[in-house]
């Protein structure tokens, strides 16, 4: 038998961060609070708790879920606009670019940047 096959049926211990445990039980309501306010903070139920025995200040963040993934979503789509355009910049950068495009393109950047700014304001 060799050694790796000796330690197929022992139980071994899992490599943990933090080896100590803490179980305690809540009510079904309790835990509906706890999970809300968890994923409020897009945060795991255990994490939460956690955080909340140390004190920590949690701050809930000022938009719901979906308007967070709206306003991620949107400054994606404007970063790689703005990464066309400068790509577009160098490509051109020992022949006279088309000005009138690219400021055009710039302002309509400018646009849809203050569009997002407003709403996140």
């Amino acid at each position: 038998m060799t050694e790796g096959d000796e330690a197929v049926g022992k139980n071994r211990k899992p490599d943990r961060k933090d080896p100590k445990q803490i179980s305690f039980r809540v009510s079904e309501s309790e835990y509906l609070k706890l999970q809300a306010s968890a994923e409020t903070l897009n945060m795991s139920v255990p994490s939460f708790v956690k955080n909340k025995a140390h004190g920590t200040r949690l701050v809930a963040p000022k938009f719901d879920k979906e308007t967070r993934q709206s306003i991620a979503k949107d400054l994606s789509k404007l970063g790689a606009n703005v990464n066309q355009i400068a790509k577009y910049c160098n490509q051109h950068q020992h022949e006279a670019p088309n000005y009138e495009a690219l400021e055009h393109n710039i302002n309509t950047m400018r646009e849809r940047l203050d569009d997002i700014w407003q709403k996140i304001k």
